[in-house]
């Protein structure tokens, strides 16, 4: 007789070997110890959830952000195996929650396929939280086992009758393991919005109990698509404008390999491919994301070759104008992934280049036979991009040949400082000529550089690459930090092993015309030189918004909470002889109180900027600095308890 694959009990749950090390090695199993890593404890646990949804099994998922920061993790699948496991002669859900490597993930009739596909998951998520309480609704009963630092405090026990089925996990992260304790709602939103679209059908929640309104109701939201993919792009792409009517979807299936792709062109010059492998954000890309190109680059030059389309260009078409403003989500469901490193960032099975490529090759064909219109639109706009490329490597080798002729090639308005090491010296790029001429007085000149930007940079979203070669703000940029653009494989990349300072310092005023520069400044690192951001050189500086005084006694503050606290400790506002100066620029404080503020490093803040998520940083700064008002409407509004005020 043939066995049911579907039934998921406790001899499905295979034990590899024990939960040592974790305790001791946490990044080892999750990264990081800072907030990526305790965000990621949600996603291990999210996983398993969805897993269930993989299978056919779970349709609901909830994720509770509860008062003390400690999660809970509901779903409606078949429920954690509770039975006795044969060989370890203990309950399968203990089996589950406190040994390393075991699942059902390694059982290929439990699930097809699998995104937490390590097996360490929740193991580690128990071994890393000072408290977590499993839940289980199975076979018409409820099941409980409590653990503290992976090691249970109780035995697996049965508490109730259940009506339904599924597992809920609650979890504090243990403090003393863990940097951070506080969970950001943003964060954890944004993810399960992707979890719905990479799962259309799927309904996922999250509610943040820490955040009440006025009618006694907590910030929540539901997330569920219906349309995938394709729902997916057009989110991604709100803040651009389409260039194409309707996302071109694919849907395949070959050997075992689901494929699914959703491509949209829009007026943008940039590219952005979101990749994923079994609900895995593949953020290094991988063989399917090598072979949607190939067959991107493939298609497009036999439609426009046979239709005489480039016939008027007089250099060659690389694969970068295919895929200049493409935006795409590549998601494959793999049974046995190869994943590069233990972070699962890049996919190696070889075989799902060749089949990613015959899928979209083949909609792809189809489509642009169908719709000549939108072809001839895209191939335009392809010939603009090659062009245009063609122009901004000319404009860029005209920079970069002018610095090697005339000596270091240094700007003139660069104050330099006298140390060559660049691991200890630092640039202040600061707002205006006359914050720059304090900063050049306040600042110790052994390390610190000054460059001032003459006021808003250009805004590198909107304009074509061979235009910011152009902006002498921008050229002053890349000669002073000395990084130069090359090309190399067709594809271009940003070369900083002459970098000249590995703390590059944003410092601009603490107002509204302050924080556009900061965004317009970040927007061209983002786009023209990830790398910097990407390997921690930028900062952003942090200027004092007050200086309260009374008599001889003078304290900074550096947002309107603190002013308070400092005016009521010096007696309320109605005492005689407080002063208060609203610093209204940078250029409104002395040489002695810029660097005693903002510059000694012993008692500076500076705000390192970092890329949790580069896809969601691409659509936000998109959506800041693009042509598209609602979006940007919505988006401050949304966000405006962050926004500085000046009345």
């Amino acid at each position: 007789m043939s066995e049911n694959k579907s039934n998921y009990g406790a001899n499905n749950i295979q034990a590899l070997e024990g939960l040592e090390a974790v305790r001791k090695r946490p990044g080892m199993y999750i990264g990081s110890t800072d907030t990526k890593g305790l965000h990621h404890l949600v996603w291990e646990v999210v996983d398993n959830s969805i897993d269930e949804h993989l299978a056919g099994h779970a349709s609901h998922i909830d994720v509770i952000i509860q008062k003390d920061n400690s999660i809970k993790v509901s779903d409606n699948g078949r429920g954690i195996p509770t039975g006795m496991h044969e060989k370890l002669q203990k309950s399968a859900l203990e089996v589950v929650m406190t040994v390393l490597h075991a699942g059902g993930k390694f059982d290929k009739d439990t699930y097809k396929v699998s995104g937490g596909l390590h097996g360490v998951g929740v193991s580690c998520v128990n071994a890393l939280s000072s408290y977590l309480r499993a839940e289980v609704r199975r076979d018409g009963k409820v099941f409980a086992q409590e653990y503290s630092e992976g090691k249970p405090t109780m035995e697996v026990e049965q508490i109730g009758v259940a009506a339904d089925s599924g597992t809920t996990i609650t979890f504090l992260p243990d403090t003393e393991i863990f940097e951070v304790s506080e969970y950001k709602y943003d964060v954890l939103a944004a993810r399960l919005r992707e979890l719905a679209y990479l799962n259309s059908g799927l309904t996922l929640s999250l509610i943040d109990e820490r955040n009440v309104d006025e009618d006694g109701n907590f910030k929540q939201e539901k997330f569920y698509s219906e349309g995938g993919l394709k729902e997916f792009v057009i989110f991604i792409d709100e803040s651009k404008a389409p260039l194409i009517s309707t996302p071109i979807h694919v849907i395949g299936k070959e050997e075992n390999v689901e494929v699914e792709v959703a491509m949209q062109y829009n007026t943008s010059f940039s590219e952005n491919i979101y990749s994923f492998v079994n609900n895995i954000n593949t953020r290094e890309g991988g063989t399917h994301v090598s072979g949607f190109r190939r067959a991107v680059n493939r298609v497009f030059s036999k439609y426009a070759e046979d239709n005489g389309l480039f016939s008027k260009l007089k250099f060659k078409v690389s694969g970068e104008d295919f895929r200049e403003g493409l935006t795409a989500v590549v998601s494959v469901k793999v049974p046995e992934p190869q994943f590069k490193g233990q972070t699962k960032g890049e996919l190696g099975n070889s075989e799902v280049n060749g089949i990613v490529s015959r899928a979209v090759g083949e909609v792809l064909g189809h489509y642009l036979e169908e719709n000549p219109k939108d072809a001839k639109k895209i191939v335009d706009k392809v010939i603009l991009a090659a062009t245009a490329r063609h122009a901004a490597r000319k404009a860029r080798e005209m920079v970069q040949r002018k610095n090697v002729l005339t000596g270091s090639g240094l700007p003139g308005k660069l104050s330099d400082c006298s140390s060559k090491d660049p691991n200890e010296s630092e640039i202040y790029l600061v707002e205006g000529d006359s914050a720059g001429g304090t900063a050049k007085q306040g600042r110790d000149r052994t390390f610190q550089a000054i460059l001032p930007l003459r006021g808003k940079i250009l805004n590198v979203e909107k304009a074509m690459e061979h235009k910011i070669y152009e902006n002498e703000e921008i050229k002053n940029l890349f000669t002073a930090l000395g990084v130069s653009i090359e090309d190399k494989d067709g594809e271009r990349i940003l070369n900083i092993e002459k970098l000249r300072y590995h703390k590059i310092i944003i410092m601009c005023d603490a107002d509204v015309d302050g924080s556009h520069i900061v965004t317009l400044i970040l927007t061209f690192f983002f786009r023209y030189m990830r790398p910097l951001i990407e390997q921690g050189f930028i900062y952003i500086a942090a200027p004092p918004l007050y200086l309260i005084s009374k008599g001889s006694k003078k304290v900074y503050c550096w947002n309107e909470d603190e002013r308070k606290q400092v005016v009521e400790g010096m007696g309320g506002s109605d005492a005689s002889g407080i002063k208060t100066q609203r610093y209204k620029g940078l250029g409104e404080m002395n040489a002695s109180q810029l660097w005693e503020t903002t510059m000694d490093p012993i008692a500076r803040t500076l705000r390192q900027v970092t890329i949790e998520d580069a896809n969601e940083c691409d659509r936000v700064f998109s959506m800041l600095m693009g042509d598209e008002v609602p979006p940007r409407r919505k988006f401050i509004e949304e966000n405006a308890r962050y926004a500085n005020i000046d009345i």
